[in-house]
């Protein structure tokens, strides 16, 4: 696929179209905008006024509601009056699942339309059935049908739309055909894309989200390609986003992966990141990525060929190397190493540490440190029999993403890398361990998502403990390196059917010490079985105050009352020979 396609990567900010929404543009020369959405109840015009009004006085810039019913609809009018009564002007977007119905009401009171393409005119039934191709072309017929009256109003009233995909909600049509894959989400916008330009609407950006930040970032990279080999009049606007990331450290780390990688190659003219934590929380995390990467194009190499593919993830093929007694390289998980200093401020309580081992000390490895633009450094290391350990030297003029990119394409393969997050050696003690988390997750995470990686080190916070433990929350977040349970939760919504934050808690609390077990928490079913596909164990909200239990994507127990789903949950994980009980209460 590589081959046929440009490749995703931009020596500065793509350059779209600019789409209004409302007074705000997107895209085009506006800079990349910062939204957020609403977790109160649709219905409850006070509350969405209020929180609208706390998001807009912390910088967000783009707000979205949820509209699941027509009613929902309808009151988006007067949250709207009520908003530019009280001065607030900011741009409303209705978020539709399901109800095309809602999208045309919603359509007449906000100035912009979300439509998740995967059920805007689909209900997921997992069916599984080939479809011919006059089958298919029936099926595009049947949506153009549904969808054709809400483009027509939204051109003539000068209303936006987001063609929004998401991984876990992609069509029974859609999943035959393509599988629950980057490309299916990809077909699947294009499909509404296409009937919306046969009208000559034009008004739209795309997204592509996922909870795993490699099926994000594949699809995301795919779908700009597609768009640049389509033609020049394809440069729609890209909204970004990590769904169910989660909250906390975690949440912000597997954002930043997502977001900030793609940012750093020139992609994306809006952000929301999604926590499961109060709105105005996410939009200092936003604004932060788009400060470090927004038209900072880390990842550009010059046109360089590249090491990997870019639609696909596989790691690359390194040899196995034993260092100091730690095995590193081919199929072992990436090994974390610290600094001389850094080690030995933690070498006297190494017990306590728990899974935050530092296994290795930088100063200690016997390693070779190039310039991979230095065609002689790079061909002497490469006529070495044996192969070493590698990485980039320090104080080159170069960004990170980009130096490493460029390091895995001039040596062999056969040499593993060690990534850092910088390489200036010295951390700023002044910077604030947000900056710092996310501008090393994105860098690393952005790597280790492309393939490349054998060892990481994190110099950028001064702390060491809390050097310890982003260095493994990276890893776990890419997948690269599962140490403890992996929890995929959503941002709440006026979807929401309990409360996510307090469920979320509640959970973690029980099951945290269960390693390697993923459990997903979602609020309602709009994502919930898809965005599970490779949970183990999810937890979602199937009617007011009932849960519905899934192992995988399949719903094994349902209309538990909330007070005893989660003891329900540990019953669940029980039967699936899952449990093991947390280590204190061992020891007691």
């Amino acid at each position: 696929m590589s081959s046929e396609l440009p490749p995703p990567f931009y020596p500065e900010r793509r350059r779209s179209r600019a789409v209004r929404v409302g007074s705000t543009g997107i895209g085009g020369e506006n800079p990349v905008r910062v939204q957020s959405m609403l977790t109160c109840d649709t219905m409850d015009t006070e509350a969405c006024v209020r929180d609208s009004i706390a998001l807009a006085d912390v910088g967000c810039e783009i707000v979205r509601i949820t509209a699941p019913t027509v009613k929902d609809a309808r009151n988006l009018e007067p949250i709207r009056d009520a908003l530019r009564a009280r001065g607030c002007n900011v741009p409303l977007v209705a978020d539709i699942h399901f109800k095309p119905e809602a999208a045309l009401e919603s359509a007449k009171w906000v100035e912009k339309v979300r439509v998740n393409p995967g059920n805007y005119a689909d209900s997921k039934k997992f069916a599984v059935r080939e479809y011919t191709d006059g089958q298919y072309a029936e099926e595009i017929e049947r949506i153009r049908e549904k969808f054709a009256p809400l483009v027509k109003l939204c051109q003539e009233r000068g209303v936006s739309m987001r063609i929004g995909t998401n991984h876990g909600s992609l069509s029974d049509r859609i999943m035959n055909r393509y599988g629950d894959t980057p490309l299916g989400m990809v077909e699947s916008a294009l499909e509404f894309a296409r009937i919306a330009r046969e009208m000559n609407y034009h008004d739209f950006v795309f997204s592509m989200k996922a909870s795993n930040p490699k099926v994000m970032i594949a699809a995301y990279r795919l779908l700009v390609s597609r768009l640049a080999a389509e033609g020049p009049d394809w440069n729609y606007p890209i909204h970004l986003g990590v769904t169910e990331a989660g909250d906390g450290e975690d949440g912000r780390i597997k954002s930043a992966v997502g977001i900030g990688s793609l940012l750093a190659d020139g992609i994306g003219d809006t952000i929301r990141v999604s926590l499961t934590e109060d709105s105005v929380h996410e939009i200092p995390v936003a604004k932060e990525l788009v400060a470090l990467f927004a038209g900072n194009c880390e990842g550009w190499t010059g046109g360089e060929k590249l090491s990997f593919d870019p639609f696909s993830y596989t790691r690359r093929a390194s040899a196995k190397l034993t260092i100091n007694g730690i095995p590193l390289g081919s199929d072992e998980v990436p090994r974390v190493v610290v600094t001389r200093k850094h080690f030995d401020a933690v070498a006297h309580k190494l017990s306590a540490l728990g899974d935050f081992q530092p296994e290795l000390v930088y100063e200690d490895l016997p390693i070779v440190e190039i310039d991979p633009r230095n065609a002689s450094e790079v061909a002497e290391l490469n006529a070495r029999p044996q192969a070493c350990l590698v990485t980039v030297k320090d104080g080159l003029d170069l960004p990170v993403i980009a130096a490493f990119r460029l390091l895995a394409a001039k040596v062999e393969a056969r040499h593993p890398i060690l990534l850092k997050d910088s390489l200036d050696p010295r951390p700023d003690p002044q910077a604030p361990f947000v900056r710092t988390l996310l501008a090393a997750s994105a860098r690393l995470g952005s790597l280790l998502c492309d393939g490349i990686g054998d060892a990481i080190l994190l110099r950028t916070e001064d702390a060491p403990g809390q050097t310890l433990r982003l260095s493994y929350n990276i890893l776990q977040a890419v997948g690269a390196r599962i140490f403890k349970t992996d929890y995929v939760a959503c941002p709440s919504c006026g979807r929401t059917l309990f409360n996510l934050q307090e469920t979320t808690a509640r959970i973690k609390a029980v099951t945290q010490h269960l390693k390697g077990v993923k459990i997903a928490i979602m609020g309602c079913i709009v994502n919930g079985p898809g965005e599970m596909a490779d949970a183990d164990f999810g937890y979602v909200g199937g009617a007011p105050g009932k849960v519905n239990l899934y192992v995988g994507k399949k719903a094994v127990k349902f209309n538990i009352p909330e007070a005893e789903a989660v003891d329900r949950l540990v019953d669940l994980i029980k039967e699936h020979g899952r449990w093991v009980e947390a280590k204190e209460k061992a020891e007691a």
